[in-house]
C-alpha cells in the first residue's frame, strides 16, 4: 500500500468513528484556551451536603471527576461556583491530568478543596482482573509517588485502588499493604476503591477488607441489578462507608450519532435519591455542563417530566453496558465484551479515544477479533449488537498514536 494510501485510509477510519473534519483526534474535550466566565454577578443558592461516611469528609452532592478536562479555568470556575472534590487519577491523559492540577492548585490553600486519585498497579490479569504479576505492590507505590510528584502536594485526601472488578483483586494482601504504608506516612488521609463491574460483589468486599473507607462506584438510572446494588450501598453505608457514584448519565447519549442525550441534571438527581450516595463526579468538559451541575448542587427534587424523560430513557438500548458478563460464556473466542463495551461508549459517548484506544490495546485481542466468526453466537441481555459494536470500535487499533492527541 503506498505512503499516500496509508493516510487517506487512516484519515477515513478517524473521520468514520468520530466524525471529525481533520485527523487529529482530541483526547479530551479541546477547551484548553477558553476564559472562565465571569460568576460575580450569579446568585449563589444554597449547598446541599453531605458526609463521605466515617471519614468525616463534609461535601457538597457534586464534585468533578476532572479525567477529561484539559482547561484550568473549568476546574477554577467550578471551584467559585462550590464544587470542593476534584477526582483525577494517574493514569487520566498520560498524567497530564493531574500535572494540570497540580500547577492550578499551588494557588489555593490545601485545606480549600480535597482530591483524589486512583493507582492501577500493573501485575493484573487484563481477562480475569486478578494478579498474577510480581512486585505489585512496589509497583502500586511507584505510580502512587509519580501523582505525588506531578500534583505537588503533601497528601490527596482520598486514594483509590483502581478499577477493580474481582473479590480477589479487592482484597489482594500487597496492593492493601502499600495502600496502608501510604496512609500511615499520612500522604493519603483515606482510603478507597474503584469499579465499573461486579460492582455488589467490590461493595462488599470493601467493608471485609476493614481497609477501605471509600467506595466509587457506577451508579446510575439505567442499570439492572439496581436492587442489588442499593442492597449493598446500604451495607456499605452502615458499615459506614463513603459512596461516590459515577458513570451517573450512562454514557451521555443514547445513539451514536449523538443526536438524543441524557437528562444530565435527571440523571444527577436521580441518583441522588439515593441518601447513601454521598456525592457524584460527573466528568466537566465545558462551562454549560458545570452550570447544569451547579443547578443540582443545590436542588435535587425530581420534577415530573425529568422522571418521565428518565423512563423513556431507560426503555431505549443506549451505550451502558451493565458489565454482568452473562455473554463471555457464548462468544467462541470469550471475549472481554464488557471492556470492548465500555471501550465502545468513551468513544461514541464521551468522545474519550485515547482512554478507548488504551483499554481495547490492554486486552491483547486477536487479530480481527470478530471477523472469522460466520456467526456471532453471543446473546446480550440488552440486545446490543455486540459484534457489530465490537468491530466498529476495534478500528481504532489501525489509527497509530500520533493521530491521536
Amino acid at each position: 500500500m503506498k505512503k499516500s494510501e496509508k493516510f487517506n485510509r487512516r484519515k477515513f477510519i478517524v473521520s468514520s468513528l468520530l466524525g471529525t473534519a481533520g485527523v487529529a483526534i482530541s483526547a479530551s474535550n479541546i477547551n484548553s484556551e477558553l476564559p472562565i466566565p465571569d460568576l460575580s454577578k450569579k446568585k449563589k443558592k444554597k449547598v446541599i451536603y453531605r458526609t463521605l461516611g466515617n471519614t468525616g469528609i463534609k461535601l457538597p452532592v457534586i464534585s468533578m471527576g476532572v479525567m477529561r478536562a484539559d482547561n484550568p479555568s473549568l476546574v477554577k470556575a467550578a471551584l467559585v461556583q462550590g464544587i470542593v472534590h476534584l477526582d483525577t487519577a494517574n493514569s487520566y491523559q498520560n498524567g497530564q491530568n493531574e500535572e494540570m492540577l497540580g500547577k492550578l492548585l499551588k494557588d489555593y490553600p490545601r485545606e480549600s478543596y480535597v482530591i483524589a486519585t486512583k493507582v492501577y498497579p500493573s501485575g493484573r490479569d487484563k481477562k480475569t482482573g486478578n494478579y498474577t504479576g510480581k512486585n505489585v505492590e512496589e509497583s502500586f507505590m511507584e505510580k502512587f509517588d509519580t501523582s505525588m510528584k506531578r500534583l505537588g502536594i503533601e497528601y490527596v485526601d482520598i486514594l483509590y485502588h483502581h478499577a477493580i472488578n474481582t473479590r480477589e483483586a479487592a482484597l489482594y494482601e500487597p496492593v492493601l499493604n502499600a495502600m496502608k504504608k501510604i496512609k500511615e506516612s499520612g500522604r493519603a488521609k483515606h482510603l478507597g476503591i474503584s469499579t465499573h463491574k461486579n460492582e455488589p460483589e467490590i461493595i462488599r468486599a470493601a467493608i471485609d477488607s476493614g481497609v477501605y473507607e471509600v467506595v466509587l462506584v457506577a451508579y446510575n438510572f439505567k442499570q439492572d441489578h439496581r436492587d442489588e446494588m442499593n442492597k449493598a450501598i446500604q451495607e456499605a453505608a452502615d458499615a459506614g462507608l463513603g459512596i461516590v457514584g459515577m458513570k451517573n448519565m450512562a454514557g451521555g447519549f443514547l445513539d451514536k450519532e449523538k443526536k438524543i442525550p441524557v437528562n444530565a441534571k435527571a440523571a444527577l438527581k436521580w441518583a441522588l435519591q439515593n441518601p447513601n450516595v454521598h456525592t457524584l463526579i460527573p466528568g466537566l468538559t465545558n462551562f454549560d455542563q458545570l452550570d447544569e451541575c451547579v443547578e443540582v448542587m443545590s436542588d435535587i427534587k425530581m420534577r415530573p417530566k425529568e422522571k418521565h424523560e428518565l423512563m423513556a430513557a431507560s426503555n431505549i438500548q443506549g451505550m451502558y453496558c451493565n458489565a454482568c458478563s452473562q455473554c463471555v460464556p457464548n462468544c467462541k473466542k470469550s471475549l472481554p465484551i464488557p471492556e470492548l463495551m465500555r471501550a465502545y461508549m468513551y468513544t461514541y459517548g464521551y468522545r474519550e479515544v485515547k482512554k478507548a484506544k488504551d483499554l481495547i490495546s490492554s486486552l491483547e485481542l486477536p487479530a480481527n477479533a470478530c471477523a472469522d466468526c460466520n456467526e456471532c453466537t453471543v446473546s446480550c441481555v440488552k440486545d446490543f449488537a455486540v459484534a457489530e459494536k465490537i468491530t466498529d470500535v476495534t478500528r481504532l487499533m489501525d489509527v497509530p498514536e500520533e493521530f491521536i492527541v
